[in-house]
């Protein structure tokens, strides 16, 4: 598949796609092709809607801990920042009080 970009699929989409695989009891890659999508996608969207339920084995995080995962990390970076720009200020008016 020659393509330069990904085709992209409404979530309602990828659920039916999901349950079509659930309730056919046909293999990903079978209802992959029946779909003419890439088995790899839907296999990424079903492993993921398993996680979601608390399914998955692998320990595999859920989209919302994924999301919580994110903001706390950009928190993370904020924070940081913030205080580098402290120390350099305390540092700052430590001599400016020293003259």
């Amino acid at each position: 598949m020659g393509s330069k970009y990904t085709k992209r699929y409404t979530e309602e989409f990828k659920r039916d796609a999901i349950a079509l695989v659930d309730s056919s009891g046909k293999t990903v890659t079978a209802v992959a092709r029946e779909l003419g999508i890439s088995s790899e996608s839907l296999r990424g969207w079903y492993r993921q809607a398993k996680a979601d339920r608390g399914a998955s084995e692998s320990g595999e995080l859920t989209s919302a801990e994924r999301e919580e995962l994110k903001r706390l990390r950009k928190e993370v970076r904020e924070q940081h920042q913030t205080i580098e720009i402290l120390k350099k200020a305390t540092a700052f008016f430590v001599k400016e009080n020293d003259r």
